[in-house]
């Protein structure tokens, strides 16, 4: 339980961090930073989830999502009690981290504030940001761990 809080923190709190220096360097006035090649930074807003999907227009849309977004914080958090293998623990924290910086972004302002631009070739990935990097990364992270056998299932 206490990697995934600390993993959690991290990505939290870098999260909160790019996205106020993404404000603070991208809004006033608008502007695109070419990175590198492949990597632009240009500031958006996300009304929906990941990658613009279920975006609306409704006053509750934030609320909805945080709401939902908050209980499956919940149901990590307590997984995450349960579990003894470090990388499902890793895992948890990273995806709680990334929902809880997304939720704030909603509370606070309505949607998601956006800011790396991928893109090779003419292809652009959605705009997204460090939370949803935890959040994938997580998910990822999850799904390779159990290709594995668990340290106690090796023992039995």
């Amino acid at each position: 339980m206490r990697l995934a809080g600390v993993i959690g923190a991290i990505v939290l709190v870098l999260d909160q961090l790019t996205k106020w220096a993404a404000l603070e360097h991208l809004l006033e006035p608008p502007r695109l930073i070419e990175a590198a090649p492949f990597l632009n930074l240009v500031l958006g807003f996300n009304t929906g989830v990941s990658f613009g999907l279920l975006e609306n227009d409704s006053v509750y849309g934030p609320w909805l999502l945080s709401g939902a977004a908050l209980l499956v914080v919940a149901v990590l958090v307590v997984w995450a009690a349960r579990s003894d293998n470090r990388a499902e623990a890793a895992s948890f924290g990273a995806i709680a981290g990334g929902a809880v910086g997304n939720v704030v972004d909603r509370l606070r302002q309505g949607a998601v504030t956006d800011f790396i631009d991928l893109h090779a070739f003419g292809w652009h990935w959605p705009t997204f940001n460090i939370a949803d990097i935890g959040i994938t990364g997580g998910v990822g992270l999850l799904l390779i761990s159990g290709l594995w056998p668990r340290q106690t299932d090796k023992q039995s």
